[in-house]
Protein backbone atom coordinates (compact mmCIF):
# COMPACT_ATOMS: atom_id res chain seq x y z
CA UNK A 1 0.00 0.00 0.00
CA UNK A 2 2.99 2.34 0.43
CA UNK A 3 3.69 1.97 -3.29
CA UNK A 4 0.05 2.81 -4.06
CA UNK A 5 0.20 5.98 -1.96
CA UNK A 6 3.49 6.95 -3.62
CA UNK A 7 1.94 6.46 -7.07
CA UNK A 8 -1.08 8.59 -6.16
CA UNK A 9 1.20 11.31 -4.83
CA UNK A 10 3.11 11.25 -8.11
CA UNK A 11 -0.15 11.59 -10.01
CA UNK A 12 -1.11 14.63 -7.93
CA UNK A 13 2.31 16.20 -8.55
CA UNK A 14 1.88 15.66 -12.29
CA UNK A 15 -1.62 17.17 -12.13
CA UNK A 16 -0.30 20.21 -10.29
CA UNK A 17 2.48 20.65 -12.82
CA UNK A 18 -0.01 20.35 -15.64
CA UNK A 19 -2.23 22.90 -13.92
CA UNK A 20 0.57 25.48 -13.67
CA UNK A 21 1.65 24.76 -17.24
CA UNK A 22 -1.90 25.10 -18.52
CA UNK A 23 -2.47 28.33 -16.62
CA UNK A 24 0.66 29.89 -18.08
CA UNK A 25 -0.24 28.74 -21.58
CA UNK A 26 -3.83 29.95 -21.20
CA UNK A 27 -2.72 33.45 -20.16
CA UNK A 28 -0.30 33.83 -23.07
CA UNK A 29 -2.35 32.22 -25.81
CA UNK A 30 -5.48 34.37 -25.53
CA UNK A 31 -3.92 37.68 -26.77
CA UNK A 32 -2.29 35.89 -29.67
CA UNK A 33 -5.59 34.45 -30.70
CA UNK A 34 -7.22 37.85 -30.49
CA UNK A 35 -4.53 39.57 -32.57
CA UNK A 36 -4.58 36.81 -35.12
CA UNK A 37 -8.33 37.07 -35.45
CA UNK A 38 -8.00 40.82 -35.93
CA UNK A 39 -5.35 40.37 -38.61
CA UNK A 40 -7.42 37.67 -40.24
CA UNK A 41 -10.41 40.00 -40.33
CA UNK A 42 -8.40 42.95 -41.60
CA UNK A 43 -6.61 41.18 -44.42
CA UNK A 44 -9.74 40.45 -46.50
CA UNK A 45 -10.86 44.10 -46.23
CA UNK A 46 -7.51 45.26 -47.56
CA UNK A 47 -7.35 42.76 -50.39
CA UNK A 48 -10.98 42.99 -51.52
CA UNK A 49 -12.62 46.40 -50.94
CA UNK A 50 -16.41 46.56 -50.94
CA UNK A 51 -18.75 48.86 -52.83
CA UNK A 52 -18.96 51.36 -49.99
CA UNK A 53 -15.20 52.00 -50.08
CA UNK A 54 -15.41 52.36 -53.88
CA UNK A 55 -18.13 54.99 -53.44
CA UNK A 56 -16.02 56.86 -50.90
CA UNK A 57 -13.11 56.88 -53.28
CA UNK A 58 -15.20 58.41 -56.05
CA UNK A 59 -16.77 61.10 -53.89
CA UNK A 60 -13.69 62.28 -52.07
CA UNK A 61 -10.60 61.57 -54.01
CA UNK A 62 -8.09 63.52 -51.95
CA UNK A 63 -8.60 61.75 -48.67
CA UNK A 64 -8.54 58.45 -50.44
CA UNK A 65 -5.29 59.29 -52.06
CA UNK A 66 -3.80 60.41 -48.76
CA UNK A 67 -4.86 57.24 -47.06
CA UNK A 68 -3.47 55.05 -49.82
CA UNK A 69 -0.26 57.00 -49.72
CA UNK A 70 0.07 56.49 -45.96
CA UNK A 71 -0.69 52.79 -46.37
CA UNK A 72 1.97 52.45 -48.99
CA UNK A 73 4.49 54.17 -46.72
CA UNK A 74 4.03 51.78 -43.81
CA UNK A 75 6.78 51.35 -41.20
CA UNK A 76 9.08 48.29 -41.97
CA UNK A 77 9.28 47.49 -38.23
CA UNK A 78 5.50 47.12 -38.03
CA UNK A 79 5.54 44.75 -41.03
CA UNK A 80 8.25 42.60 -39.39
CA UNK A 81 6.30 42.30 -36.10
CA UNK A 82 3.16 41.34 -38.01
CA UNK A 83 5.07 38.57 -39.84
CA UNK A 84 6.52 37.21 -36.58
CA UNK A 85 3.11 37.11 -34.93
CA UNK A 86 1.70 35.35 -37.98
CA UNK A 87 4.43 32.68 -37.84
CA UNK A 88 3.92 32.16 -34.11
CA UNK A 89 0.19 31.84 -34.68
CA UNK A 90 0.75 29.27 -37.43
CA UNK A 91 3.00 27.19 -35.13
CA UNK A 92 0.40 27.37 -32.38
CA UNK A 93 -2.31 26.26 -34.81
CA UNK A 94 -0.19 23.31 -35.94
CA UNK A 95 0.43 22.28 -32.33
CA UNK A 96 -3.26 22.49 -31.48
CA UNK A 97 -4.18 20.53 -34.59
CA UNK A 98 -1.72 17.74 -33.71
CA UNK A 99 -2.97 17.57 -30.14
CA UNK A 100 -6.59 17.55 -31.29
CA UNK A 101 -5.87 14.79 -33.79
CA UNK A 102 -4.13 12.70 -31.11
CA UNK A 103 -6.98 13.27 -28.69
CA UNK A 104 -9.48 12.27 -31.38
CA UNK A 105 -7.69 8.98 -32.02
CA UNK A 106 -6.96 8.36 -28.31
CA UNK A 107 -9.98 9.74 -26.50
CA UNK A 108 -9.76 9.78 -22.72
CA UNK A 109 -12.55 8.19 -20.71
CA UNK A 110 -15.54 10.48 -20.40
CA UNK A 111 -16.77 11.55 -16.98
CA UNK A 112 -20.31 12.76 -17.63
CA UNK A 113 -21.11 13.38 -13.98
CA UNK A 114 -18.11 15.63 -13.35
CA UNK A 115 -18.52 17.44 -16.68
CA UNK A 116 -22.19 18.14 -15.95
CA UNK A 117 -21.32 19.41 -12.48
CA UNK A 118 -18.62 21.71 -13.92
CA UNK A 119 -21.04 23.12 -16.50
CA UNK A 120 -23.59 23.88 -13.79
CA UNK A 121 -20.98 25.64 -11.67
CA UNK A 122 -19.78 27.77 -14.59
CA UNK A 123 -23.36 28.62 -15.56
CA UNK A 124 -24.27 29.52 -11.97
CA UNK A 125 -21.40 31.99 -11.62
CA UNK A 126 -21.78 33.20 -15.24
CA UNK A 127 -18.13 32.56 -16.06
CA UNK A 128 -16.52 32.72 -19.47
CA UNK A 129 -15.59 29.09 -20.31
CA UNK A 130 -12.73 30.17 -22.58
CA UNK A 131 -10.51 32.04 -20.11
CA UNK A 132 -9.19 31.58 -16.56
CA UNK A 133 -10.23 34.38 -14.24
CA UNK A 134 -9.49 35.00 -10.55
CA UNK A 135 -13.03 33.89 -9.78
CA UNK A 136 -12.41 30.63 -11.60
CA UNK A 137 -9.20 30.04 -9.64
CA UNK A 138 -11.07 30.78 -6.44
CA UNK A 139 -13.79 28.24 -7.30
CA UNK A 140 -11.11 25.61 -8.05
CA UNK A 141 -9.45 26.26 -4.68
CA UNK A 142 -12.87 26.09 -3.05
CA UNK A 143 -13.45 22.64 -4.57
CA UNK A 144 -10.25 21.41 -2.93
CA UNK A 145 -11.27 22.89 0.42
CA UNK A 146 -14.77 21.40 0.14
CA UNK A 147 -13.21 18.00 -0.59
CA UNK A 148 -11.04 18.26 2.53
CA UNK A 149 -14.03 19.39 4.62
CA UNK A 150 -16.18 16.55 3.28
CA UNK A 151 -13.38 14.11 4.07
CA UNK A 152 -13.31 15.34 7.67
CA UNK A 153 -17.10 15.01 7.96
CA UNK A 154 -17.27 11.53 6.47
CA UNK A 155 -14.24 10.09 8.26
CA UNK A 156 -14.37 12.00 11.52
CA UNK A 157 -18.13 11.93 12.08
CA UNK A 158 -19.73 9.44 9.70
CA UNK A 159 -17.37 6.56 10.39
CA UNK A 160 -17.46 7.19 14.12
CA UNK A 161 -21.25 6.85 14.12
CA UNK A 162 -21.07 3.79 11.83
CA UNK A 163 -18.56 2.07 14.14
CA UNK A 164 -20.81 2.80 17.12
CA UNK A 165 -23.74 1.03 15.44
CA UNK A 166 -21.50 -1.77 14.15
CA UNK A 167 -20.40 -2.58 17.69
CA UNK A 168 -24.02 -3.39 18.56
CA UNK A 169 -24.60 -5.90 15.76
CA UNK A 170 -24.13 -9.63 16.20
CA UNK A 171 -21.92 -10.12 13.16
CA UNK A 172 -18.25 -9.13 13.20
CA UNK A 173 -18.07 -8.44 9.48
CA UNK A 174 -18.98 -4.74 9.82
CA UNK A 175 -16.41 -4.35 12.62
CA UNK A 176 -13.79 -5.68 10.24
CA UNK A 177 -15.06 -3.82 7.14
CA UNK A 178 -15.26 -0.25 8.45
CA UNK A 179 -11.57 0.12 9.45
CA UNK A 180 -10.56 -1.50 6.15
CA UNK A 181 -12.41 0.98 3.91
CA UNK A 182 -11.77 4.12 5.98
CA UNK A 183 -8.50 5.14 4.34
CA UNK A 184 -9.54 4.34 0.72
CA UNK A 185 -12.75 6.40 1.09
CA UNK A 186 -10.77 9.25 2.65
CA UNK A 187 -8.36 9.29 -0.27
CA UNK A 188 -11.19 8.96 -2.81
CA UNK A 189 -12.92 12.10 -1.49
CA UNK A 190 -9.68 14.09 -1.72
CA UNK A 191 -8.99 12.81 -5.24
CA UNK A 192 -12.48 13.79 -6.41
CA UNK A 193 -11.99 17.27 -4.95
CA UNK A 194 -8.77 17.73 -6.91
CA UNK A 195 -10.35 16.32 -10.06
CA UNK A 196 -13.27 18.76 -9.84
CA UNK A 197 -10.85 21.65 -9.26
CA UNK A 198 -8.85 20.73 -12.36
CA UNK A 199 -12.03 20.43 -14.42
CA UNK A 200 -13.13 23.91 -13.37
CA UNK A 201 -10.03 25.51 -14.90
CA UNK A 202 -9.56 26.18 -18.59
CA UNK A 203 -6.65 24.04 -19.76
CA UNK A 204 -4.86 23.70 -23.04
CA UNK A 205 -5.56 20.63 -25.16
CA UNK A 206 -2.31 18.95 -24.19
CA UNK A 207 -2.71 19.69 -20.47
CA UNK A 208 -6.38 18.64 -20.47
CA UNK A 209 -5.57 15.37 -22.15
CA UNK A 210 -2.77 14.70 -19.68
CA UNK A 211 -4.98 15.57 -16.70
CA UNK A 212 -7.75 13.31 -18.03
CA UNK A 213 -5.48 10.31 -18.19
CA UNK A 214 -3.75 10.95 -14.88
CA UNK A 215 -7.17 11.43 -13.27
CA UNK A 216 -8.35 8.13 -14.71
CA UNK A 217 -5.30 6.38 -13.27
CA UNK A 218 -5.69 8.02 -9.84
CA UNK A 219 -9.42 7.38 -9.49
CA UNK A 220 -9.08 3.82 -10.81
CA UNK A 221 -6.30 3.01 -8.34
CA UNK A 222 -8.24 4.41 -5.39
CA UNK A 223 -11.41 2.53 -6.35
CA UNK A 224 -9.39 -0.64 -6.88
CA UNK A 225 -7.81 -0.18 -3.44
CA UNK A 226 -11.27 0.24 -1.92
CA UNK A 227 -12.64 -2.88 -3.60
CA UNK A 228 -9.52 -4.80 -2.66
CA UNK A 229 -9.94 -3.94 1.02
CA UNK A 230 -13.61 -4.93 0.90
CA UNK A 231 -12.77 -8.23 -0.81
CA UNK A 232 -9.97 -8.99 1.67
CA UNK A 233 -12.29 -8.23 4.61
CA UNK A 234 -14.88 -10.65 3.22
CA UNK A 235 -12.26 -13.40 2.91
CA UNK A 236 -10.94 -12.78 6.42
CA UNK A 237 -14.47 -12.94 7.84
CA UNK A 238 -15.21 -16.14 5.93
CA UNK A 239 -11.99 -17.68 7.28
CA UNK A 240 -12.91 -16.77 10.88
CA UNK A 241 -16.42 -18.20 10.43
CA UNK A 242 -15.04 -21.44 8.93
CA UNK A 243 -12.60 -21.86 11.80
CA UNK A 244 -15.30 -21.12 14.36
CA UNK A 245 -17.58 -23.76 12.88
CA UNK A 246 -14.64 -26.18 12.44
CA UNK A 247 -15.35 -26.64 8.74
CA UNK A 248 -12.96 -28.70 6.65
CA UNK A 249 -12.31 -25.80 4.31
CA UNK A 250 -10.84 -23.73 7.16
CA UNK A 251 -7.45 -25.44 6.73
CA UNK A 252 -7.33 -24.27 3.11
CA UNK A 253 -8.49 -20.72 3.79
CA UNK A 254 -4.99 -19.17 3.46
CA UNK A 255 -4.46 -20.94 0.14
CA UNK A 256 -7.91 -19.97 -1.16
CA UNK A 257 -7.38 -16.37 -0.03
CA UNK A 258 -4.07 -16.07 -1.87
CA UNK A 259 -5.57 -17.52 -5.05
CA UNK A 260 -8.66 -15.30 -5.07
CA UNK A 261 -6.65 -12.16 -4.33
CA UNK A 262 -4.29 -13.00 -7.20
CA UNK A 263 -7.20 -13.33 -9.63
CA UNK A 264 -8.74 -10.13 -8.26
CA UNK A 265 -5.54 -8.16 -8.87
CA UNK A 266 -5.19 -9.54 -12.41
CA UNK A 267 -8.77 -8.61 -13.28
CA UNK A 268 -8.30 -5.14 -11.78
CA UNK A 269 -5.17 -4.51 -13.85
CA UNK A 270 -6.96 -5.62 -17.03
CA UNK A 271 -9.90 -3.32 -16.31
CA UNK A 272 -7.53 -0.41 -15.69
CA UNK A 273 -5.72 -1.05 -18.98
CA UNK A 274 -9.06 -1.26 -20.79
CA UNK A 275 -10.17 2.07 -19.30
CA UNK A 276 -6.93 3.67 -20.52
CA UNK A 277 -7.69 2.62 -24.09
CA UNK A 278 -5.37 -0.36 -24.45
CA UNK A 279 -6.45 -3.39 -26.45
CA UNK A 280 -6.83 -5.98 -23.72
CA UNK A 281 -7.97 -8.69 -26.15
CA UNK A 282 -4.73 -8.46 -28.10
CA UNK A 283 -2.79 -8.55 -24.83
CA UNK A 284 -4.63 -11.66 -23.69
CA UNK A 285 -4.07 -13.30 -27.07
CA UNK A 286 -0.35 -12.63 -26.79
CA UNK A 287 -0.32 -13.99 -23.27
CA UNK A 288 -2.12 -17.11 -24.50
CA UNK A 289 0.64 -17.86 -27.01
CA UNK A 290 3.32 -17.12 -24.45
CA UNK A 291 1.43 -19.12 -21.86
CA UNK A 292 1.66 -22.22 -24.03
CA UNK A 293 5.43 -21.97 -24.16
CA UNK A 294 5.51 -21.26 -20.43
CA UNK A 295 3.35 -24.31 -19.72
CA UNK A 296 5.72 -26.55 -21.63
CA UNK A 297 8.69 -25.18 -19.71
CA UNK A 298 7.00 -25.35 -16.30
CA UNK A 299 5.27 -28.71 -16.36
CA UNK A 300 6.36 -29.68 -12.85
CA UNK A 301 5.26 -26.35 -11.41
CA UNK A 302 1.86 -26.62 -13.05
CA UNK A 303 1.56 -30.25 -11.90
CA UNK A 304 2.19 -29.11 -8.32
CA UNK A 305 -0.35 -26.32 -8.76
CA UNK A 306 -3.03 -28.70 -9.98
CA UNK A 307 -2.08 -31.06 -7.17
CA UNK A 308 -2.81 -28.29 -4.68
CA UNK A 309 -6.19 -27.76 -6.35
CA UNK A 310 -6.96 -31.47 -5.93
CA UNK A 311 -5.97 -31.29 -2.25
CA UNK A 312 -8.17 -28.22 -1.73
CA UNK A 313 -11.17 -29.89 -3.37
CA UNK A 314 -10.76 -33.39 -1.88
CA UNK A 315 -9.51 -32.20 1.54
CA UNK A 316 -7.80 -35.45 2.64
CA UNK A 317 -6.17 -33.61 5.56
CA UNK A 318 -5.83 -30.19 7.12
CA UNK A 319 -3.21 -28.26 9.02
CA UNK A 320 -2.38 -29.83 12.39
CA UNK A 321 -3.44 -33.38 11.52
CA UNK A 322 -1.15 -36.41 11.64
CA UNK A 323 -0.97 -38.16 8.27
CA UNK A 324 0.94 -40.90 6.53
CA UNK A 325 1.70 -40.02 2.89
CA UNK A 326 3.26 -43.05 1.25
CA UNK A 327 6.29 -43.93 3.35
CA UNK A 328 6.40 -40.51 5.02
CA UNK A 329 4.48 -39.47 8.12
CA UNK A 330 4.13 -36.47 10.37
CA UNK A 331 1.94 -33.54 11.36
CA UNK A 332 0.79 -31.17 8.60
CA UNK A 333 2.26 -27.70 9.13
CA UNK A 334 1.42 -25.92 5.87
CA UNK A 335 -0.37 -26.54 2.57
CA UNK A 336 1.02 -24.31 -0.16
CA UNK A 337 0.58 -23.89 -3.90
CA UNK A 338 3.66 -25.97 -4.64
CA UNK A 339 4.26 -28.27 -1.66
CA UNK A 340 2.93 -29.63 1.62
CA UNK A 341 5.08 -29.49 4.76
CA UNK A 342 5.09 -32.21 7.42
CA UNK A 343 6.76 -32.11 10.82
CA UNK A 344 8.08 -35.60 11.54
CA UNK A 345 8.14 -37.15 15.05
CA UNK A 346 11.87 -36.41 15.29
CA UNK A 347 10.99 -32.72 14.67
CA UNK A 348 12.58 -32.58 11.23
CA UNK A 349 10.69 -30.79 8.43
CA UNK A 350 9.58 -32.83 5.44
CA UNK A 351 8.55 -31.00 2.24
CA UNK A 352 6.57 -33.08 -0.28
CA UNK A 353 5.56 -31.70 -3.74
CA UNK A 354 1.81 -31.53 -4.17
CA UNK A 355 1.85 -33.68 -7.29
CA UNK A 356 3.39 -36.47 -5.15
CA UNK A 357 0.81 -35.92 -2.43
CA UNK A 358 -2.02 -36.15 -4.99
CA UNK A 359 -0.64 -39.44 -6.34
CA UNK A 360 0.17 -41.23 -3.07
CA UNK A 361 -1.97 -43.22 -0.65
CA UNK A 362 -2.81 -40.98 2.31
CA UNK A 363 -3.63 -42.32 5.76
CA UNK A 364 -5.10 -39.66 8.00
CA UNK A 365 -4.25 -40.72 11.53
CA UNK A 366 -6.17 -37.83 13.10
CA UNK A 367 -9.58 -38.83 11.83
CA UNK A 368 -10.14 -42.04 13.78
CA UNK A 369 -13.69 -42.47 15.00
CA UNK A 370 -12.50 -45.39 17.18
CA UNK A 371 -9.19 -47.14 17.84
CA UNK A 372 -8.76 -50.87 17.15
CA UNK A 373 -6.63 -53.14 19.36
CA UNK A 374 -5.66 -56.65 18.17
CA UNK A 375 -3.30 -58.90 20.12
CA UNK A 376 -2.57 -62.61 20.71
CA UNK A 377 -1.38 -64.28 23.90
CA UNK A 378 -0.07 -67.84 24.31
CA UNK A 379 -0.21 -70.27 27.26
CA UNK A 380 1.91 -73.38 27.62
CA UNK A 381 0.97 -76.73 26.09
CA UNK A 382 0.72 -78.40 29.49
CA UNK A 383 -2.33 -76.25 30.30
CA UNK A 384 -5.55 -78.28 30.80
CA UNK A 385 -8.30 -77.61 28.27
CA UNK A 386 -10.82 -76.73 30.96
CA UNK A 387 -8.51 -74.08 32.35
CA UNK A 388 -7.90 -72.62 28.88
CA UNK A 389 -11.67 -72.37 28.25
CA UNK A 390 -12.21 -70.78 31.66
CA UNK A 391 -9.41 -68.28 30.93
CA UNK A 392 -11.11 -67.27 27.67
CA UNK A 393 -14.37 -66.56 29.52
CA UNK A 394 -12.52 -64.61 32.21
CA UNK A 395 -10.87 -62.35 29.62
CA UNK A 396 -14.16 -61.83 27.78
CA UNK A 397 -15.82 -60.82 31.04
CA UNK A 398 -13.05 -58.30 31.75
CA UNK A 399 -13.52 -56.62 28.38
CA UNK A 400 -17.33 -56.52 28.63
CA UNK A 401 -17.08 -54.91 32.04
CA UNK A 402 -15.06 -51.99 30.60
CA UNK A 403 -17.36 -49.05 29.67
CA UNK A 404 -14.74 -47.38 27.44
CA UNK A 405 -14.91 -50.25 24.89
CA UNK A 406 -17.28 -50.71 21.97
CA UNK A 407 -19.13 -53.82 23.14
CA UNK A 408 -20.05 -55.30 19.70
CA UNK A 409 -16.39 -55.16 18.68
CA UNK A 410 -15.13 -57.40 21.54
CA UNK A 411 -13.63 -60.69 20.33
CA UNK A 412 -11.90 -63.34 22.53
CA UNK A 413 -11.31 -66.90 21.21
CA UNK A 414 -8.86 -69.79 21.49
CA UNK A 415 -7.93 -69.80 17.82
CA UNK A 416 -4.89 -71.96 17.12
CA UNK A 417 -2.05 -74.19 18.24
CA UNK A 418 1.14 -72.26 17.87
CA UNK A 419 4.69 -73.67 17.53
CA UNK A 420 5.28 -73.29 21.27
CA UNK A 421 1.95 -72.17 22.79
CA UNK A 422 -1.82 -72.32 22.75
CA UNK A 423 -2.92 -69.08 21.03
CA UNK A 424 -5.78 -66.91 22.34
CA UNK A 425 -6.82 -63.96 20.12
CA UNK A 426 -8.09 -60.73 21.73
CA UNK A 427 -9.57 -57.77 19.81
CA UNK A 428 -11.68 -54.72 20.73
CA UNK A 429 -12.34 -51.07 19.78
CA UNK A 430 -11.95 -48.09 22.10
CA UNK A 431 -14.71 -45.50 21.93
CA UNK A 432 -12.29 -42.58 22.33
CA UNK A 433 -10.09 -42.10 19.22
CA UNK A 434 -7.36 -40.39 21.22
CA UNK A 435 -4.13 -42.36 20.89
CA UNK A 436 -2.81 -41.69 24.40
CA UNK A 437 -6.11 -42.65 26.03
CA UNK A 438 -6.10 -45.86 24.00
CA UNK A 439 -2.60 -46.73 25.26
CA UNK A 440 -3.63 -46.12 28.89
CA UNK A 441 -6.70 -48.33 28.51
CA UNK A 442 -4.70 -51.06 26.79
CA UNK A 443 -2.22 -51.12 29.67
CA UNK A 444 -5.05 -51.43 32.21
CA UNK A 445 -6.59 -54.41 30.37
CA UNK A 446 -3.23 -56.15 29.85
CA UNK A 447 -2.53 -56.09 33.59
CA UNK A 448 -6.01 -57.52 34.27
CA UNK A 449 -5.34 -60.34 31.75
CA UNK A 450 -2.05 -61.18 33.49
CA UNK A 451 -3.86 -61.47 36.84
CA UNK A 452 -6.52 -63.72 35.24
CA UNK A 453 -3.82 -66.08 33.86
CA UNK A 454 -2.12 -66.28 37.27
CA UNK A 455 -5.45 -66.93 38.99
CA UNK A 456 -6.02 -70.02 36.77
CA UNK A 457 -2.56 -71.39 37.66
CA UNK A 458 -1.48 -71.04 34.05
CA UNK A 459 1.63 -69.51 32.60
CA UNK A 460 2.52 -67.69 29.43
CA UNK A 461 4.51 -69.78 26.99
CA UNK A 462 7.95 -68.69 25.98
CA UNK A 463 9.09 -69.21 22.41
CA UNK A 464 10.91 -72.54 23.08
CA UNK A 465 11.99 -75.37 20.75
CA UNK A 466 12.73 -79.07 21.63
CA UNK A 467 15.46 -80.90 19.64
CA UNK A 468 15.51 -84.74 19.77
CA UNK A 469 18.83 -86.46 19.03
CA UNK A 470 18.87 -90.16 17.90
CA UNK A 471 21.58 -92.61 16.75
CA UNK A 472 24.57 -94.57 18.22
CA UNK A 473 26.58 -91.53 19.16
CA UNK A 474 23.78 -89.64 20.93
CA UNK A 475 22.78 -92.83 22.81
CA UNK A 476 26.32 -93.50 23.97
CA UNK A 477 26.61 -89.92 25.17
CA UNK A 478 23.31 -90.26 26.97
CA UNK A 479 24.44 -93.56 28.61
CA UNK A 480 27.67 -91.98 29.75
CA UNK A 481 25.72 -89.08 31.26
CA UNK A 482 23.36 -91.48 33.02
CA UNK A 483 26.15 -93.76 34.40
CA UNK A 484 26.80 -93.24 38.13
CA UNK A 485 30.00 -91.49 39.00
CA UNK A 486 32.28 -92.99 41.68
Amino acid sequence: MKRLRFLLAAVFVFNGTALLFAASNGNTSEPTTTSSSISAQSSPSNSAPNSASDHSLTTSGAPAANSSTSAGQANPAASSSTANSTNAQQKQNVTNAVAADYAAHHPPPASHLIEGLVDRVLAHFDLDPSVNTPTRYGIAAGCVLVGLLLRWIVIGIGFRIAKHFAARTQTTFDDRLLPAIQRPISLLIVVLGFVLALRILKLSIEAEYFVDYSTTVAVSLVIFWLLFRVFASMLDHAEVVAQGRQLGIAAFSPWIKKTLITFFVIIGVLILLQSLGYNVKALLAGLGIGGLAFALAAQDTLANLFGSVVIAIDQPFKIGEAVQIGANGGNVEDIGLRSTRLRKPDKSLLIIPNKTVAGEVIVNQSRFIQRRVEQTIGVTYDSPGEQVAALVEDIRGLLKAEAALDQPSIFVQFIDFGPSSLLISIAYNTLDPDYFKQCALKQKLNLAIMRAVAARKLSFALPTQTIRLDGPLPRSVQQNNEAPTE
